[in-house]
């Protein structure tokens, strides 16, 4: 009987969430047919061009930083209302070398080398430093593995000019390496259902979104009012989603902003970039809902429930239900519900299914038998790989505030390109 009442109970929250998806998803579909609209609506309507500072944090980037540096020289954002900034955080390889070519052949990129005891601490503490000298009205933030489209800056721009209650405008993001194998597959899959499910379906329903690492414009007076980014935080982006949503302002997605960027492309590098992104949002749930009464704007309920669900409710109520058929394997629970509960699960594997390839068919030529069939082992492998992932982010943020522990960033290691591999074995 006890056994039961676990399985309702697991199987419950995880229906609560899937549902809750399949409501985001509605709104991700309605904004998806939408948001061009607003493109004709702000081309027609060009008010001005505010001076931009694209801010690019960069540790031992030296193989995607001059592919970065290439696209921010095709952006057509008026040269004279931009200024780039590379902070050049205690690298120890080319990096800084790279850079300091193109300051000199570009004039309004510049860099900013950073060394212990200031340098070297993370990207929070890098993108500090760069605010520190940055002279635009809107800050535009990009990791060093980025190549934003040509007009990326513009629409995140335009978003800002156009919508005075949106302090913060996010793009979309694609994977640069998507066909470079199965994990580079399963990251293209789960980043696009992410944007055009969490990103739109949120921002169509609630107005709500979550500032990016990348790829994203917020306005300069903003950022000063909040004392720039939360050092301590290892998601710094969704920490700062949350400040700005208590000063009053909404977060806009606009997807025609688009960045490409590189993903990782082995499991090693995955699991520690993936720790740390459910590390951050494990602090910033605790942070956030430990002063949640304090906060001026209760709306943010919205967002940190929703943090709460997938990081506690959701991935508990997964990991119990499966705790419980595979003890049943061994041990005879007497469970009653047999059928019901195998429906359910059916049901719910169907769910997942129908939103991924309903957020491929968003985007062209993503929709194809290949990735349907990625989609069905994803349910059973990559999804599943994400269980054990919280369960060692709850263990290693436990032990980080019952020991006291310093945080310390990892840097996500980066590839390089087919390019660049054809270019050194013909040197």
């Amino acid at each position: 009987m006890l056994a039961d009442i676990m399985v309702y109970v697991a199987l419950y929250i995880i229906w609560i969430m899937l549902f809750y998806h399949v409501f985001l998803m509605q709104g991700g579909y309605l904004y998806a047919m939408n948001y061009h609209k607003d493109e004709e609506k702000w081309v027609k309507n060009i008010l001005f061009y505010p001076s931009v500072t694209i801010l690019i944090p960069a540790h031992n980037e030296e193989l995607v930083i001059a592919d970065t540096l290439d696209a921010m020289t095709n952006l057509t954002y008026p040269v004279s209302m931009l200024q780039i900034i590379v902070i050049n955080d205690n690298s120890s390889d080319r990096t800084g070398d790279i850079v300091e070519a193109y300051s000199r052949r570009y004039p309004y990129i510049h860099v900013i080398h950073t060394k212990p005891p200031n340098g070297g601490k993370g990207k929070s503490a890098a993108l500090n430093n760069g605010l520190k000298h940055a002279t635009g009205e809107v800050i535009c933030v990009y990791d060093a593995d980025n190549r934003p489209e040509p007009d990326a800056v513009y629409w995140l721009v335009q978003g800002i000019v156009n919508d005075p209650q949106a302090g913060a405008v996010v793009g979309k993001f694609r994977v640069l390496n998507a066909n470079k194998n199965l994990l580079t597959r399963l990251i293209n899959i789960e980043t696009l259902t992410f944007q055009w499910l969490a990103q739109a379906g949120r921002w169509f329903w609630f107005r709500l979104a979550t500032v990016p690492g990348t790829n994203f414009a917020i306005r300069k007076s903003i950022l000063e009012s909040l004392g720039g980014w939360d050092e301590k935080a290892l998601s710094e982006d969704t920490e700062l989603s949350f400040r700005l949503y208590n000063l009053g302002y909404h977060i806009r997605f606009f997807p025609s902003a688009i960045t490409w960027e590189q993903e990782p492309e082995s499991l090693k590098v995955w699991w520690r970039q993936r720790t740390r992104w459910a590390r951050g949002n494990l602090y910033v749930i605790t942070k956030f809902l430990l002063g949640f009464f304090k906060l001026k704007r209760k709306k943010i309920g919205i967002d940190l429930v929703y943090f709460l669900f997938t990081y506690g409710l959701f991935f508990g109520g997964v990991l119990l239900s499966h705790a419980i058929f595979i003890l049943n394997l061994f041990v005879d629970l007497q469970l009653t519900i047999g059928f019901v509960s195998y429906l359910l699960l059916i049901t719910g594997f169907l769910l997942f299914v129908t939103e991924e390839l309903l957020a491929l068919s968003f985007e062209k030529g993503q929709l194809t038998k290949r990735n349907f069939l990625v989609v069905v082992f994803m349910y059973f492998t990559y999804s599943q790989m994400w269980l054990f992932l919280v369960i060692h982010a709850v263990f290693l943020e436990a032990k980080r505030v019952l020991f006291r522990q310093e945080v310390k960033w990892y840097k996500t290691k980066r590839f390089a390109t087919d390019q660049q591999l054809k270019q050194d074995k013909t040197a």
